[in-house]
């Protein structure tokens, strides 16, 4: 009976931290809806430092194939018959965004990144951020660093925000 007790809270631990990961990969949701699950909808079974965890790694995970991947994706779809219009648009639109971001920002275009995702509003986060560093050319390490950094502030700010929330639920 013990044995069977302490399987089904492994299981669900295990089950929490999976959704936890996969919610915190989903773009525009990422961590931002992450956190605040694993926190409050799994609690206990998921404390605020495994939610932060687990949040962060699976925020990041896809960030090197948006990086390298989703430009090329876009531009193979510019010359396709269903496809052209709306990828022809999404890469003017980023090129035009990345050149009035790069001379807004001059050479705090990395840290601008960074705030860029670390800010947690609509339409920000690493999915975007990891897009827009591709599309102006940026370097990869320091642009990884930069989303990282914005992950890690973004954690900080919902952690921070979930706890407020839990507490005001006690």
């Amino acid at each position: 009976m013990g044995r069977s007790l302490a399987f089904k809270e492994r299981s669900t631990m295990l089950l929490s931290y999976l959704i936890t990961f996969f919610i915190s990969m989903v773009p525009l949701i990422e961590l931002r809806g992450a956190i605040p699950y694993g926190m409050l909808v799994c609690d206990p079974a998921l404390g605020f430092g495994e939610a932060l965890a687990i949040s962060i790694v699976g925020n990041m995970l896809p960030v090197p194939v948006i990086f390298f991947f989703a430009r090329k994706v876009l531009e193979w779809g510019k010359d396709k018959k269903y496809t052209r219009k709306f990828f022809t648009f999404c890469i003017e639109k980023g090129h035009k965004g990345g050149q009035k971001l790069r001379e807004k920002s001059g050479r705090g275009l990395y840290f601008a990144l960074l705030l860029f995702v670390g800010i947690p509003l609509p339409g920000t986060g690493a999915w975007t951020g990891t897009l827009a560093a591709s599309f102006l050319d940026m370097d990869f390490k320091k642009s990884i660093v930069a989303v990282m950094g914005g992950v890690l502030l973004a954690g900080a700010i919902i952690g921070t925000l979930s706890l407020m929330g839990v507490n005001i639920l006690d």
